[in-house]
């Protein structure tokens, strides 16, 4: 296995010496320094020659199945997927869990394309169990990416050629109209 370290955001208030910072938790996600580690893992382990050939018999078959690209993979590559996937889980489940303790959260909901990894709701089910707080996951079959939902809400909008103004400025926050 690989080791991963767990996500961290630098905050400004953090950074700035002498300004005082609020003392509220922080439960921010951010997965761009896991990405490079992974990125630099392939590059010091000369990975990209086998990535490059599996791509390419890969993209030779018209619909690959599952089968096929473990068929593909070599035990390094598998071991690299497989301890960035646990170092992901074990991230989102002690930050979740953190952020409700914090908040006195009742019950979780767990939404998105990331709610239908098998192993990411196993481990939050234990987790959460241990915390005696219920968590609920879509469907397989809704448990999209938020990419898609957000192209389903604004298809109509398209068809009728309801556009925002060039001016729009798109905040995390906004609702759905």
């Amino acid at each position: 296995m690989v080791k991963f370290s767990l996500s961290q955001i630098k905050h400004p208030d953090r950074n700035e010496r002498g300004k005082k910072s609020d003392d509220r938790p922080r439960f921010d996600f951010s997965y761009s320094g896991i990405k490079t580690a992974v990125l630099r893992y392939v590059e010091t382990h000369a990975m990209k020659n086998a990535i490059d050939s599996r791509r390419k018999v890969l993209a030779e078959m018209v619909k690959p199945k599952l089968e096929d690209y473990l068929a593909n993979c070599d035990k390094q590559m598998l071991d690299l997927v497989a301890s960035f996937q646990s170092s992901m889980v074990e991230d989102l489940i002690a930050k979740t869990l953190a952020a409700a303790r914090s908040y006195d959260v009742a019950m979780l909901f767990v939404t998105g394309g990331v709610a239908a990894n098998q192993e990411l709701r196993q481990r939050f089910e234990q987790a959460a169990a241990q915390e005696g707080m219920p968590v609920y996951f879509p469907s397989r079959p809704l448990s999209t990416d938020n990419a898609a939902m957000i192209a389903a809400a604004a298809y109509p909008k398209f068809l009728t050629r309801d556009f925002a103004p060039l001016d729009f400025s798109a905040e995390a926050g906004m609702t759905l109209r």
